[in-house]
């Protein structure tokens, strides 16, 4: 099951509240441009599936004062397109990294076993893209990085990539630790598996969206 975006995305803190102040701050960066965010109404209300149920929230527009390009603020919780969480797509990704099969996954997740095969063949696409801007954010952000040995697999390597990019994260930003699918959904503006990422772009706003 997938929902279509109605403008670019751009992922955000799950605490809505904070969201409002950044934009009031002019503290969130047009992905487009890096312009400056201004407040632009409602998107249409979203529904979720969590490992526990689903969740309906209405998501936040933004409009680059620059640009003037409009773009639905996601909680960093989502992917774009997606219907499920981050964490759970998250979930299935790292199973087909240490082996599993597409209908394995689906069963213990719950999930059609074509929409999980879609996951993974949406990641197995882009893997090396992914290794690749995930590798060169985690060195970006420390000095000395916990960079990842060969998985054996590409998809494994990209999932290590992002596990490495996480655990730098935690250190760059000096908490305990920082979610590696939440951390995906920001660096990425929730475009992780969409066909419309352009691999390099990363979110100049994700530091504060994965963090907080």
């Amino acid at each position: 099951m997938r929902w279509r975006t109605e403008a670019p995305v751009l992922t955000v803190s799950v605490d809505v509240e904070d969201v409002e102040r950044e934009l009031v701050a002019g503290r969130l960066a047009c992905p487009a441009c890096g312009g400056m965010l201004a407040r632009w109404g409602w998107a249409r209300e979203r529904q979720v599936r969590g490992r526990d149920g689903v969740s309906r929230f209405v998501p936040r527009r933004a409009r680059c004062r620059g640009c003037q390009r409009t773009h639905v603020l996601l909680p960093v919780t989502c992917l774009a397109r997606r219907a499920d969480e981050a964490g759970v797509i998250g979930q299935a990704l790292e199973a087909k990294a240490a082996g599993a099969g597409h209908r394995v996954i689906a069963e213990v997740l719950g999930r059609p076993a074509s929409t999980v095969r879609g996951w993974l063949r949406a990641l197995a696409c882009r893997a090396e893209q992914v290794r690749s801007v995930f590798t060169a954010l985690a060195v970006s952000l420390v000095t000395d990085p916990p960079l990842p040995a060969a998985a054996g697999s590409p998809v494994g390597d990209a999932v290590a990539a992002i596990a490495a990019a996480a655990s730098a994260a935690a250190q760059f930003l000096v908490v305990g630790e920082v979610a590696r699918w939440q951390l995906a959904a920001a660096a990425t503006c929730g475009m992780l598996l969409a066909p419309g990422w352009v691999a390099g772009m990363i979110n100049t706003s994700w530091p504060w969206a994965a963090g907080a």
